[in-house]
C-alpha cells in the first residue's frame, strides 16, 4: 500500500509563499501521474495543477502564473511551490498518485 504524506502548509499573509511537499513511500511518481487538489470549506474538492510521468503540467486558471508543480522522482516527492497567495487559496490540499492513493491532507491558510 502506496502511502503519501504531505507537509508544508501553515498560515501565511496574502502575497506570500509556501511549498507544499508530498513524499511517497515507494517509487509511485514514477509510474504514474501526480496532483494537487484542495478544498475549501463548503466547497468540492477540485484540482489545482498536475504533472505526467513525462513532466508536462496542467493548471487551474485561478492559480497559473503563481503555483509551480514539480516532481523529484529520485525523492519520490512531488512539490507544489505557491507565491502571491490570495485569502481564496485558503483550503486543505491533498495529493495524490494517479488519483488512486491520496495524502491526509496539509492546511494553507491566508490572511488578509
Amino acid at each position: 500500500q502506496v502511502q503519501l504524506v504531505e507537509s508544508g502548509g501553515g498560515l501565511v499573509q496574502a502575497g506570500g509563499s509556501l511549498r507544499l511537499s508530498c513524499a511517497a513511500s515507494g517509487n509511485i511518481f514514477s509510474v504514474t501521474a501526480a496532483a494537487w487538489y484542495r478544498q475549501a470549506p463548503g466547497k468540492q474538492r477540485e484540482l489545482v495543477a498536475d504533472i505526467t510521468r513525462r513532466g508536462s503540467t496542467n493548471y487551474v486558471d485561478s492559480v497559473k502564473g503563481r503555483f509551480t508543480i514539480s516532481r523529484d522522482n529520485a525523492k519520490n516527492t512531488v512539490y507544489l511551490q505557491m507565491n502571491s497567495l490570495k485569502p481564496e487559496d485558503t483550503a486543505v490540499y491533498y495529493c495524490t498518485a494517479g488519483r488512486m492513493f491520496w495524502g491526509q491532507g496539509t492546511q494553507v491558510t491566508v490572511s488578509s
